[in-house]
């Protein structure tokens, strides 16, 4: 079939040059058009519930809303996972789904399911809301505004006139660029017409809050009366009836007494206020600004969604008031750009080795030039490839044409070397030229088309990976293989009609290094074939050794990716104010400036709108921005920045640290719920016993090797005022404990009771005591409370008032309550470092029934991922073998080859121990490449030697004349695939973290093959061949 193909193409040969320009041509035009991202989006199917419950604490938001949502929500089809936080004001349920479920169907089920969940929810003041259709990667723009002395605020706080802004022109002019789905506004202060009650006015004029509720809901609204016809027209009737302004609110009448309107002025203080907040962002320790993120709608595109916000943020600038600004301060185009650029600079520089490669051994420009060629025209079939699978242009997926670019001239390495050989050979001066090539083209052709087959068929169960890894790997399998069919194109169809256009037929002597090279290895072949026992001891030996070294390597889930920016996460004391957090956070932004290498901070303390993860006001994250590495004069890299931030910064009293950075931040979150890469789960029902279990598991495995950042969850501390009613004290003074529950969610906590409509922008009327009436335990107790009988008593006679100490949230996962404790691992792999954590907490720590621990964030998804491999990589195994016994026809060749297995390893597992590299999900997949990639130079080199014997040459005469033949092509494809990996082994690029694992394996195992192979295949041949009386009996 091969034969007739390379025939058909060198009768065709302007038909075949055509196609090749269409391929280029239509390569091109698609790279042109891929989308571009970071990294594949690992983001599982989830939907997450917002809820709001102003004023509530934790313990009724978990009891009255977060647990029935949840409970509803765990029957859908295809759910996995349901997890919630209940914090205050606040709760948030996240529904996961299995990752074949399309987001859009996932968010309709939720929303029919919500419709059964508010039956036991009741009535909410807002109803719960689905968060924004995005992924737990989708913050991919950042900005703030900020205002000159010079803006004119209409007499309103600076905060509170930005945050205007923000929130009713710049969100909706941005939320009009296509691909974003929301915008979440941070920090400033939202504008509220604020009514401040004063109880004892109140009092004296025989009114109660309802009756304010009630006058201002009366007397604001519009109405539509139809229409009437005046002559030939008609004019609308309207009813106008809204409240327009603070002099409005102030004059609404509550009642007459003997002639005399009582309006709310004359009960209570209105002004211009705050909504209460969660969140504030801070700039440099110096001000506070109002700061926006925007959220990527799922599937989008991020470089052209970010493109979009960047074309249209002068637009907005343009028609924002003079004095202010808005300044972009993060965005993922940068990190898009250098992760791919990382790629593209080793897929360049690895071309470029190759080609001088091939130019060293094949001595000629014009052969060197044909398989140069081949490499560009693999990856343009696999962009193509690309494009038709809808693939974007990430890391992963340019990493796998990286990877595949030393091997994706193989295939046109073997032919063109057979090809240039029988050109130059003597013996066939009188054969036509074309003929020759055809020959050339049978010799190898068969071998070829087995050897790529075998390297894309081990990836193929790479495609079996589930989670995180599936989707971090699939995208690099798919692009190896789309290479790897591209090079069998360019070898059978295109090599043979360059080399029929470019080479000419002329003897002439090989190239001197090739001479050089065939006579030293004759000499140690002809040694080695007298000492057969003493390499077949040697090799065993190796084997052993690096298996020894195996079990000394470390283990992680995915080596951590360079972002270039530092992100600290501060944990405080539960129980701090806003206030006080924000006063923190801006001292330990001021003393992090003090590093020159720290350009600017942004801080983000609290939470944003609901849309976000509801982080209490204890918890900021500080994003540092840092100067080129070429103006850092006091570090040497990044490590000992982090370290000296972490040794001076952990003495403020009060604070836990965690280093991270912002995608890795996103990216652990997303694994376990947690802002760390370790999270060790403490599920239960009892707060308290989790809370004192959690603390002696810290205090357990605190101070083992590699453990940083190790701190419990700080989800208890916060002070309560409780008011419980006396439900006996109530019966006798006739006093319904709705009543007191009313004066503390209305008087105490505030409502807004309705809106001010300026145009399309609508601000809350606030209703409240004054907060003199309200500040303290003991004032609270004076409230008067109404009796049945229209009398007033102090609340203190039928309520209890007293202080104590709560939850500040409420964790569940598996419907059960949980604790997290977490930590960062550094400086050591993750596997061992699970494993003392383990050791430490069976020996010491005693768990109460009812009670088990879980190992979530990168070390669970390591575990599920190795777990897989243990079936993945003996698939592929037998998958090659398959396949090596399909392409020889006999089982004895196919054992012979497969001794390259084994050899590779050698290489791969000395070569991660000496770079110090943990065996991680890449590193793995890198043996399973190596294994395909590996058996290809064996093929070849048993197939030719099969062949000189057919031709009836003695055994041990084939296997040294065919191993010397086949010595340069066997060189040429190890050394250029070793050479086109080197670049992603020295590369310190964005992303280069996680192919190195993946290139040092490949690279390494292939040196440790192609010698050995080398030596131990002709050396064991002669105990495998099948004798020619043989042949025809058996083929075992």
């Amino acid at each position: 079939m091969i034969e007739k193909i390379i025939e058909l193409s060198l009768k065709k040969r302007l038909i075949v040059v055509m196609l090749l320009i269409t391929v280029i041509t239509a390569g091109v035009y698609q790279y042109r058009l891929l989308p571009t991202d970071a990294f594949p989006d690992i983001s599982p199917v989830m939907v997450p519930i917002f809820a709001e419950a102003h004023g509530m604490a934790p313990e009724e938001v978990e009891r009255l809303i977060t647990f029935p949502i949840e409970s509803a929500m765990n029957g859908l089809p295809g759910v996995r996972l349901v997890k919630s936080t209940s914090a205050f004001g606040m709760a948030v349920i996240y529904v996961y789904f299995e990752d074949t479920m399309d987001i859009y169907f996932a968010r309709q089920i939720v929303s029919e399911r919500m419709t059964v969940a508010m039956a036991e929810v009741g009535e909410m003041e807002e109803p719960p809301v689905l968060g924004p259709i995005s992924t737990g990667l989708g913050e991919v723009f950042m900005y703030y505004l900020t205002a000159d002395d010079t803006v004119d605020t209409n007499g309103k706080d600076k905060n509170t006139y930005l945050r205007e802004i923000n929130d009713w022109f710049v969100k909706f002019q941005l939320q009009t660029v296509p691909g974003v789905t929301e915008i979440l506004s941070m920090g400033g202060h939202i504008l509220q017409y604020q009514v401040k009650v004063n109880p004892h006015l109140l009092n004296k004029y025989d009114l109660g809050l309802e009756d304010l509720e009630d006058a201002i809901t009366s007397n604001n609204e519009n109405a539509g009366g139809q229409f009437l016809v005046l002559g030939s027209e008609e004019y609308l009737v309207r009813g106008v009836g809204l409240i327009e302004n603070l002099e409005d609110l102030r004059n609404i009448q509550l009642k007459v007494i003997r002639g005399t309107p009582i309006r709310i002025r004359d009960v209570a203080i209105v002004e211009f206020g705050n909504e209460i907040r969660r969140g504030v962002v801070s700039r440099n320790g110096k001000e506070e600004v109002v700061a926006g993120i925007v959220m990527k709608l799922f599937g989008e595109n991020t470089s052209e969604v970010i493109a979009r916000l960047k074309a249209k943020i002068p637009e907005v600038q343009a028609a924002l008031p003079k004095g202010v600004s808005l300044v972009q301060y993060y965005d993922q185009s940068r990190l898009v750009s250098n992760a791919v650029g990382t790629v593209k600079k080793a897929l360049m520089q690895g071309a470029g080795l190759i080609v001088l490669t091939l130019l060293l051994f094949l001595g000629s420009l014009r052969p060197a030039l044909i398989v140069a060629f081949s490499l560009p025209l693999c990856a343009l079939i696999a962009v193509l490839f690309m494009g038709l699978t809808g693939l974007s242009a990430n890391l992963m997926s340019l990493g796998g044409i990286a990877i595949a670019i030393g091997m994706l001239g193989d295939a046109s390495i073997v032919i063109v070397e057979n090809i240039h050989r029988h050109l130059s050979d003597k013996k066939n001066k009188n054969i036509h030229p074309l003929k020759l090539i055809v020959t050339a083209g049978k010799e190898v052709g068969n071998p070829i088309l087995f050897s790529v087959a075998i390297i894309i068929i081990v990836f193929l169960p790479l495609f079996t990976l589930e989670g995180v890894e599936g989707k971090m790997f699939s995208p690099m399998a798919f692009t190896i293989s789309f290479a790897m069919l591209g090079s069998v194109v360019a070898a059978i169809l295109f090599a043979p009609v360059l080399s029929s256009l470019l080479l000419r037929k002329k003897s002439g002597k090989e190239f001197f290094l090739i001479v050089i090279l065939k006579k030293i290895y004759r000499m140690i072949l002809s040694i080695a074939l007298k000492a057969k026992a003493v390499i077949v001891i040697l090799v065993i030996a190796a084997f052993v050794m690096s298996m020894t070294l195996f079990s000394k390597l470390g283990t992680e889930f995915i080596p951590v990716l360079e972002e270039g920016v530092i992100q600290m996460n501060v944990t405080m004391a539960p129980s701090i104010s806003l206030e006080k957090a924000v006063d923190t956070i801006m001292k330990l932004e001021r003393s992090i400036l003090k590093k020159s290498e720290i350009l600017s901070t942004i801080a983000k303390i609290g939470r944003p709108e609901a849309g976000s993860h509801p982080h209490p006001v204890n918890f900021a994250s500080i994003q540092m921005t840092l100067a080129p590495k070429n103006k850092w004069s006091n570090y040497k890299n990044k490590a000992e920045l982090i370290a000296s931030l972490n040794a001076e910064l952990s003495q403020y009293p009060g604070i836990q640290l965690n280093f991270t950075q912002p995608i890795q931040n996103l990216f652990d979150e997303l694994l376990s719920g947690v802002r760390t890469q370790l999270a060790i789960k403490l599920f239960g029902e009892d707060l308290d016993i989790l809370r004192k279990t959690a603390t002696e598991i810290r205090e357990t495995i605190e101070g083992i090797p590699g453990l940083v950042d190790l701190s419990t969850e700080q989800s208890f501390g916060q002070p309560q005022v409780q008011v419980i009613a006396n439900r006996k004290a109530c019966a006798r003074y006739g006093v319904n404990v709705s009543e007191i529950l009313e004066l503390v969610e209305i008087a105490v906590g505030g409502e807004v009771v309705d809106q001010i409509f300026l145009n399309t922008r609508r601000f809350g009327i606030h209703l409240r005591y004054d907060e003199k009436f309200r500040d303290h335990p003991e004032t609270i107790e004076n409230l008067l409370v109404h009796t049945l009988d229209n009398g007033r008593i102090p609340l203190s006679q039928v309520a209890k008032v007293k202080q104590l100490v709560g939850p500040i949230q409420i964790n569940r996962e598996k419907n059960q309550r949980r604790w997290v404790i977490s930590a960062n691992v550094r400086g050591r792999d993750m596997g061992s470092v699970v494993a003392d954590i383990q050791t430490n907490i069976k020996k010491k720590i005693k768990f109460p029934p009812g009670y088990h621990l879980e190992y979530g964030g990168q070390f669970e998804n390591q575990q599920r991922a190795m777990k897989r491999l243990t079936i993945i990589v003996p698939s592929a195994l037998l998958m090659i073998f398959l396949m090596l016994y399909l392409s020889l026809g006999y089982f004895r060749y196919a054992v012979l080859i497969y001794t390259s297995v084994p050899l590779s390893l050698i290489g791969g597992i000395v070569a991660l121990f000496i770079t110090g590299e943990y065996l991680s999900v890449p590193a793995s997949v890198g043996f399973i490449a190596l294994f395909g990639i590996a058996v290809q130079n064996g093929l070849v080199l048993v197939s030719y030697i099969n062949q000189l014997r057919e031709e009836g040459m003695k055994t041990i005469d084939a296997v040294i004349e065919g191993a010397q033949l086949r010595l340069r092509p066997v060189l040429m494809t190890a050394l250029t695939t070793i050479l086109g990996l080197t670049p992603l082994l020295l590369s310190t690029g964005l992303g280069s973290e996680v192919q190195r694992p993946l290139a040092t394996v490949v690279a390494g195992g292939l040196v440790s093959s192609t010698l050995l192979t080398l030596l131990v295949i002709p050396v064991l041949y002669p105990w495998f061949a099948v004798g020619q009386k043989d042949k025809s009996v058996t083929k075992l």
